[in-house]
């Protein structure tokens, strides 16, 4: 079966992501293991521009959650989950290689590139804190 290759997540979620819930129950479904690899922090950023709150992050190196039918597993930040759904329901779905390519080469044929991971049932994604993001790997789990 050819994988369905996109060349931007925009065109991966036009043209793939279903938006009704029906739609979603409907569909087999992979299980996506969500990985936190790593936090950076922005002291300077925080100084001069948050307005400190306890517990912004409650995220931990190393902790896991499987995602079941493309939902978001509990525990997981809904802020992290807002900025990694559309990847996991696509990779829930079978679709990945995401930055895929192909291109004419010189003698006219196709030239395929495999997408930006080296896994392209992958995605590293970082959650939308401007302050101490945590980059987060999304994987399909059989």
């Amino acid at each position: 079966m050819q994988p369905t290759i996109f060349t931007t997540v925009s065109e991966c979620i036009k043209r793939s992501a279903p938006r009704k819930k029906q739609d979603i129950k409907e569909m087999k479904k992979n299980s996506v293991r969500i990985t936190a690899i790593r936090q950076t922090v922005y002291p300077d950023l925080m100084e001069k521009y948050e307005n400190p709150i306890e517990h912004a992050c409650l995220v931990t190196q190393g902790q896991q959650w499987i995602s079941e039918n493309a939902q978001r597993p509990e525990g997981l930040c809904p802020s992290a989950w807002s900025s990694m759904r559309e990847f996991v329901e696509s990779l829930a779905r079978g679709e990945g290689h995401f930055f895929a390519e192909r291109s004419l080469s010189p003698d006219g044929s196709y030239v395929y590139h495999d997408g930006w991971m080296k896994n392209p049932m992958s995605a590293m994604i970082s959650c939308n804190d401007g302050f101490r993001p945590f980059s987060f790997y999304i994987e399909v789990i059989e």
